[in-house]
């Protein structure tokens, strides 16, 4: 097992993740009901894609020899109607002044775009991605 929810009324959730003991909350956003103090689910869902990106490029950045500490992203999450769902996550990072050779753009580019949550998600959710250098 990974985790436990528990609701906790008011449309607010508390999860756990087992492992570590860290919790996370979750609220309802002000445009499906809720008070929006917190992550909404799917907050966490565009969130966690650039977080696995990160993850990976981080990863692949080890791997060659690449210091990427500081790296960070801005996530928007575009919501449609009928289903209600997630439409489009754009995500732009930005990476910490290092002067990149191309190479080392392709290759964290790459990683970013081979993420689990990215192969994980509706194939109809449009990704936009955005690299400063």
């Amino acid at each position: 097992m990974t985790s436990t929810v528990k609701y906790l009324g008011e449309l607010r959730t508390e999860a756990t993740h087992l492992l570590s003991g860290e919790k996370i909350i979750t609220d309802a956003p002000p445009d499906n009901q809720g008070r929006g103090e917190a992550f909404s689910p799917t907050d966490l869902c565009a969130t966690s894609l650039a977080s696995c990106m990160l993850t990976l490029m981080g990863i692949s950045a080890r791997n060659h020899g690449i210091d990427i500490t500081g790296a960070h992203a801005e996530v928007t999450k575009i919501m449609a109607a009928d289903p209600r769902r997630i439409a489009r996550i754009e995500i732009k990072f930005t990476m910490p002044a290092t002067g990149y050779s191309d190479t080392q753009k392709k290759v964290l580019e790459l990683a970013a775009r081979t993420c689990p949550v990215h192969f994980s998600i509706a194939e109809g959710l449009e990704e936009v991605l955005e690299f400063v250098w």
